[in-house]
């Protein structure tokens, strides 16, 4: 049985082209690309990177915030073909994916929890992020990312996040000290109130597209 082993697999390995290839990708990770290679017969192995920054403006009663949404996914996956170019694609996203604000009252007072504060140099800062800064990606998808020439690929799936957490702080200027506390407090209290909001955020869709070069 051993001497039939070894030619068998010599065989296997022979019968097979195994393939490397590059991909540029863009989708709701952000711009990007992988690097691919085969291991197995169906079987490839691909890591990837996405970024983006995107910023904007939103107007809440009297206080404008700057808003700024960040991509950053560095991914490790396993694609298996058992029907030609679809698959099924698993593995783990390193997600820095956070949408941040910071903003300023646009006049004498702004409301805050239903109370009214002096808005006196006061600055409101916050972001929601990932729950699990590592976290499972499951997907189906299109295209082999170290098939030979030059193809089309995509991906649909969800990283498995956890849910998202959120953080507000506040710099109080020249408030006193007592309505700063005040402030503060209400301040968590809407930090709650966000938070329990996005509990049923608990993945992050994926659908990005691209381009392969094979070798």
């Amino acid at each position: 049985m051993k001497k039939m082993i070894a030619p068998l697999m010599l065989a296997l390995i022979a019968g097979n082209s195994y393939a490397a290839g590059v991909g540029v990708r863009a989708g709701t990770t952000g711009l990007g690309g992988d690097v691919a290679w085969d291991i197995f017969p169906t079987f490839s192995a691909r890591v990837g990177f996405s970024a983006l920054n995107l910023n904007g403006t939103v107007k809440e009663s009297n206080i404008d915030y700057n808003a700024r949404m960040k991509l950053n996914n560095l991914s490790g996956l396993i694609d298996w073909h058992p029907l030609g170019p679809f698959r099924l694609t698993a593995g783990l996203v390193a997600s820095g994916n956070k949408f941040s604000l910071k903003g300023k009252p646009t006049n004498g007072n702004f409301q805050l929890n239903g109370n009214t504060y002096n808005a006196d140099g006061v600055v409101i800062n916050g972001d929601v992020k990932a729950k699990n800064r590592v976290a499972p990606y499951f997907g189906v998808g299109y295209g082999n990312v170290s098939g030979a020439g030059v193809n089309f690929y995509g991906d649909l799936g969800v990283i498995l996040q956890g849910g998202a957490k959120a953080n507000l702080n506040v710099s109080c200027g020249n408030l006193p000290a007592a309505q700063c506390i005040n402030i503060r407090n209400d301040l968590e209290s809407e930090r709650r109130k966000l938070e329990d909001g996005l509990k049923g955020f608990k993945a992050w869709p994926v659908l990005n597209v691209g381009l392969t070069i094979g070798f």
